[in-house]
């Protein structure tokens, strides 16, 4: 049977436009009462990326957060929102993008995401992982991703976004233990999606981010929000939306390879709008970060940097404020005479620092061979 994705045209984000849209958009699926019950303690997980305004498109925009609050208490739900954010509190990255203020009129309940719990999902890719309690507390999930380019993984959207489950600096062991396997961290993103299963995803593609992304990338009209209860099916959908195929995206290539239902176009059904009347002009998807060439691994490792891309630093741009190294999972970045240095023998290209870069410092340089291969296999 196919998994149903509800899509809708969307102008902007004027409140009154929004409330009126989420009703519409879940009409399809039963409405916000097929999915929460009176009394229901409801958890709304948005991207809380870093605290940039609505208007830069790296957080889920306050005013669909609100929407969805408003819906989930008049079905009779009891209302928290939280996240674990890649640069600062979740607190502070909630106050700068507006949802903070959200939460307060509404009064829904801000979740700290400041514990967690050891949990083993379905899959042999990591026997343990630690996710917020807060997750694990509450009786319905709703994810409200940001439709967004990521620059390690190709696209941001439901699957990924429950990479926020994860709390705090815990993310980077975990891009640690991947290392430079996107297929291996890719697998982990769906076990764990799998694990959580949130009940309802509606995806914020009204604005969506182009290039660079998930963080420095570059806002760009979409005009359309998505909805769905299985979040392989929506991320396809929300791919198709924007002209993204499946080999640019390791959470899709790797559920297809993996038999995931949902995971290829005629699995889905797209109820609503026309998708072909909302795909945009133009979206310039991430640049490709890796290609495989077949070549064992004693060919590859000597040829890495010219088989994959890594960051470069924009010296101009860089304010040498640290966050980067900090967060830097192999410890391959150091600040030293006024300069940051990234040691490439130890980068396993994983973007961190690219994604929480608050200037947008860090490019992403590819390979000889990388960039040859987009003219030879169109890749």
């Amino acid at each position: 049977m196919k998994s149903k994705v509800s899509l809708l045209s969307v102008a902007d984000y004027e409140r009154g436009r929004i409330e009126e849209s989420l009703v519409r958009l879940l009409a399809p699926l039963g409405g916000m009462a097929a999915f929460v019950k009176p009394g229901q303690k409801v958890l709304l997980k948005p991207n809380l990326l870093s605290g940039k305004s609505p208007e830069k498109a790296v957080t889920t925009h306050p005013e669909v957060v609100r929407g969805v609050i408003r819906m989930v208490q008049q079905t009779g739900g009891i209302v928290s929102v939280g996240d674990s954010p890649g640069v600062g509190t979740a607190k502070q990255v909630a106050e700068r993008c507006g949802i903070m203020r959200v939460i307060e009129e509404t009064g829904a309940t801000f979740a700290t995401f400041n514990e967690s719990v050891k949990v083993r999902p379905e899959g042999a890719t990591f026997h343990e992982l630690e996710i917020a309690r807060d997750i694990l507390d509450a009786e319905v999930i709703i994810n409200l991703p940001k439709l967004k380019t990521h620059q390690m993984m190709g696209f941001t959207c439901a699957v990924k976004n429950l990479f926020g489950a994860v709390v705090g600096m815990r993310k980077p062991r975990l891009h640690l233990q991947a290392g430079t396997d996107k297929a291996f961290f890719a697998l982990m993103l769906l076990e764990l999606a799998e694990h959580i299963r949130p009940a309802l995803h509606i995806v914020d593609s009204i604005t969506a981010m182009e290039g660079d992304g998930p963080g420095s990338g570059d806002p760009v009209h979409v005009g359309a929000l998505l909805a769905g209860a299985d979040a392989l099916a929506v991320d396809t959908a929300a791919a198709e939306l924007v002209g993204l195929n499946p080999e640019q995206i390791w959470p899709q290539m790797i559920a297809q390879k993996t038999g995931r239902h949902g995971s290829r176009l005629d699995e889905v059904e797209i109820v609503g709008d026309a998708l072909a009347a909302l795909r945009p002009a133009s979206f310039k998807a991430s640049k490709v970060t890796d290609v495989n060439f077949g070549l064992p691994e004693f060919l590859r490792r000597p040829l890495r940097q010219s088989l994959t891309a890594l960051p470069q630093i924009e010296h101009e741009k860089c304010i040498r404020c640290g966050l980067c190294v900090k967060h830097c999972p192999p410890e391959a970045m150091t600040i030293a005479d006024d300069r940051l240095n990234i040691d490439y023998h130890r980068c396993i290209g994983c973007f961190c620092c690219q994604e929480l870069c608050p200037k947008a410092a860090i490019l992403t340089h590819q390979g000889l061979l990388l960039r040859l291969s987009r003219f030879l296999w169109g890749r």
